[in-house]
């Protein structure tokens, strides 16, 4: 198939999308932009027109994805009033629920090593949805007595590196290849766990 140059439609969407289909298969490290204009049958020249290097080209995508990711944080805490408990939880399964449907994305936000400050736009993107998480914690901590009451932005990152390991562990692998339970149930137990520390949920009741 004849190479489509750089004249074709919108190139830089094109690129974007061979780029995350690539980061999916071959990982962010053995990424090449050579690669990605093969995949979107262009000139290996093309996507210098648009990206100065590899890294542009990671850190326009990763501040797509943190958009995306904080538009989906902040519909599930807002779907999700009844309680700020309910709130708190729905965000942790907000997270695992993003890393499932943009894999690329997500690999490129967290793992291929893009600085969160790398941009202006990127820094603001990743915060905002740090910030839906932190105004969750803040929703739900007041229920804690004040002497025991951990700030919020430490129980907020608790569940950021809780939503994290378990993707990073099993939502990516086939049901039951590392564990016999779902990444969903393994968060939510694993959430249920760490509030009942902080007393914010009973004791379970033992027969």
């Amino acid at each position: 198939m004849a190479k489509r140059g750089y004249h074709h439609g919108n190139l830089k969407q094109t690129l974007i999308e061979a780029t995350l289909e690539l980061v999916e298969e071959l990982g962010p490290q053995a990424f090449t932009l050579a690669e990605a204009a093969k995949r979107a049958q262009v000139s290996a020249a093309a996507p210098y027109r648009h990206f100065r290097s590899k890294n542009d080209l990671f850190v326009e995508i990763a501040q797509q994805g943190f958009e995306t990711f904080a538009d989906l944080m902040e519909y599930a805490y807002k779907s999700a009033q009844e309680s700020p408990l309910s709130a708190f939880e729905a965000t942790g399964r907000a997270y695992l629920a993003f890393a499932r449907r943009y894999p690329g994305h997500y690999i490129l936000m967290f793992e291929s090593g893009v600085s969160l400050n790398a941009t202006p736009g990127l820094a603001h993107a990743a915060q905002r949805a740090k910030g839906i998480l932190h105004r969750a914690a803040e929703d739900l901590v007041v229920h804690i007595p004040k002497e025991r009451r951990p700030p919020p932005s430490m129980v907020s990152d608790h569940v950021w590196a809780l939503s994290h390991g378990v993707v990073e562990l099993f939502a990516r692998n086939p049901a039951g290849s590392r564990s016999p339970f779902s990444a969903e149930d393994l968060l939510e137990s694993g959430l249920g766990v760490y509030l009942r520390g902080l007393g914010l949920l009973a004791p379970d009741k033992r027969k």
